[in-house]
């Protein structure tokens, strides 16, 4: 009678089929921290005095447009003296934490100077930041508002003096016959505190329109009169309606003066007199822009000449 050969046993080596997906979880998981390691730049400490809309793992800092770092935390500071906001920094945006940089928190602002930081309404606040050319550090203090912008244009700054500031601040365009031409820098009262004074830049090809006899006025807002002759509104352009700005003209009586230098020092009038919008001098400017008209066509087209 044959024997049954006995079973042989042997253990499967195989991995069991319900590991795998944790595998590659893992797997995945360890990639995606690995690039997040190899991105990630330094951390800074920013101080400001309030935080509102901050949110640590959701706040960006935007550089140029584009997301280059994120908050990491947001405490207050010693003393409740105000908060101190954590940023981790992208790899590539390093060189944002040297000596000099410039951070500020933007804010939805809607006010006589335009309209900024609107999308910050859905999106929730932001950080921006202005970078320095310092040593790398790891502490600033923050902005407590927008900077003015930086004036790449060579151009000229004036100093305008007035009784109070109105509608006027930073940023706020200067028209000369209701075309844009250079903006408010900045304002401060007077050192004896009487006056305020405006600081503004002209663009370089049109630094020359300022003349040592240029009358300068408030463009901005609304001016309704109304008397015995009638109701009469400022004439003033759209874009300066709504978002204030100064103006100013030449003289084209007589010769014409000479160019005003930096830094000169001109009275803002609350308006403009009527024999002011009626000047007209001419005066040669080095725009890069012309208008030249379309071949066959009485239209015109704006070229940049070359």
């Amino acid at each position: 009678m044959n024997k049954t050969p006995a079973p042989k046993i042997t253990k499967d080596r195989s991995v069991p089929l319900v590991w795998i997906v944790p595998i590659i979880a893992a797997l995945i998981c360890t990639w995606l921290g690995y690039s997040e390691l190899r991105d990630m730049g330094p951390e800074v400490s920013i101080n400001f005095a309030d935080g509102s809309g901050v949110e640590a793992g959701k706040t960006t800092l935007e550089y140029k447009g584009i997301a280059v770092g994120t908050v990491s935390s947001v405490a207050l500071r010693k003393g409740l003296a105000g908060v101190t906001i954590k940023l981790r920094l992208r790899k590539e945006a390093t060189e944002l934490a040297n000596a000099g940089s410039k951070f500020w928190i933007v804010h939805p602002e809607i006010g006589l100077s335009g309209v900024h930081g609107l999308e910050t309404l859905v999106s929730g606040v932001r950080l921006n930041v202005s970078p320095g050319t310092g040593p790398t550090t790891k502490e600033f203090d923050g902005l407590d508002k927008t900077p003015a912008p930086d004036i790449t244009d060579e151009g000229r700054t004036f100093i305008l003096t007035a009784d109070r500031l109105g509608s006027l601040t930073t940023g706020a365009p200067v028209f000369y016959r209701e075309l844009k031409v250079g903006a408010v820098e900045a304002s401060r009262l007077s050192g004896d505190s009487t006056q305020v004074q405006i600081r503004i830049h002209i663009d370089a090809p049109y630094a020359d329109l300022v003349r040592a006899n240029t009358r300068f006025w408030n463009a901005g807002g609304f001016n309704f009169k109304i008397n015995l002759f009638g109701a009469q509104l400022k004439d003033t352009s759209l874009e300066s309606l709504v978002t204030g700005g100064v103006a100013f003209a030449t003289p084209d009586t007589g010769p014409l003066a000479a160019a005003a230098d930096p830094d000169t020092v001109f009275s803002l009038a609350s308006e403009a007199d009527k024999e002011w919008l009626k000047w007209s001098p001419k005066i040669p400017i080095k725009a890069a822009e012309s208008i030249v008209p379309r071949p066959n066509s009485s239209a015109i087209i704006p070229s940049i000449m070359k």
